[in-house]
């Protein structure tokens, strides 16, 4: 029986929780946050949704939804601490495909974007009268 307990905390010190795990490698700011993402399916761990205390292990396929962008990355190594941005990013290796492509997506948003520039102050009469007028022609 004492054969079958040093497995255990060897297996142990080898997983840490899926919360964590995101905290730690900063892809959220809060462990709470990363937490809500799991609750909400935006993380998919080996092709299936996970729960928050799901012990994650070097080599498993994570899918992580951010906002707009998805990450699809294998986890290269476990930690619960939090560290620098440049060694956490030591953590897990995106997939180049998939990276590629969330970088023109946001390049397409910031594109989208570019041609917009709010307005910097209150319009004075003139422009309050043409958006007036601009609104009455939608009615029709």
């Amino acid at each position: 029986m004492s054969s079958s307990a040093p497995v255990a905390v060897a297996d142990a010190a080898a997983t840490v929780r899926l919360d964590v795990w995101l905290w730690a490698s900063r892809f959220f700011k809060t462990r709470s946050l990363a937490k809500q993402a799991i609750e909400a399916g935006r993380i998919v761990v080996n092709g299936e949704r996970a729960k928050p205390a799901r012990a994650v292990r070097t080599g498993d396929a994570l899918a992580v939804t951010r906002a707009e962008d998805t990450f699809h990355v294998t986890v290269l190594a476990v930690g619960a601490r939090r560290r620098a941005a440049p060694d956490a990013r030591l953590m897990y290796h995106e997939d180049p495909i998939a990276q590629q492509r969330r970088l023109a997506l946001a390049a397409g948003r910031t594109a989208a974007r570019a041609g917009y520039r709010p307005p910097e102050g209150k319009p004075d009469k003139r422009a309050r009268r043409l958006i007036q007028a601009l609104g009455d022609l939608d009615a029709m």
